[in-house]
């Protein structure tokens, strides 16, 4: 009774994806194209400036962090 069931039942087949990525790689390698490589949608030039950004908050936050510690004292 179960075999009827899963042979009657209708799904989709999730190798189909897979499959077409595969012939899209393979036509991306014949005809020459590099897929560009990305990380979370960003060039590499807006990783590097994101993490100038990072870096610098942190730098601010650690200055401000000691400051109101009273770890650091800015007597002029």
């Amino acid at each position: 009774m179960l075999e009827d069931l899963r042979n009657s039942s209708s799904f989709i087949d999730e190798e189909e994806p897979e499959s077409e990525q595969a012939q899209q790689a393979a036509q991306m390698q014949r005809s020459g194209q590099r897929r560009k490589e990305t990380f979370l949608g960003m060039t590499a030039q807006q990783r590097f400036i994101l993490s100038l950004m990072v870096f610098f908050m942190v730098c601010v936050l650690g200055v401000f962090a000691l400051v109101a510690s009273g770890s650091v004292n800015l007597a002029f």
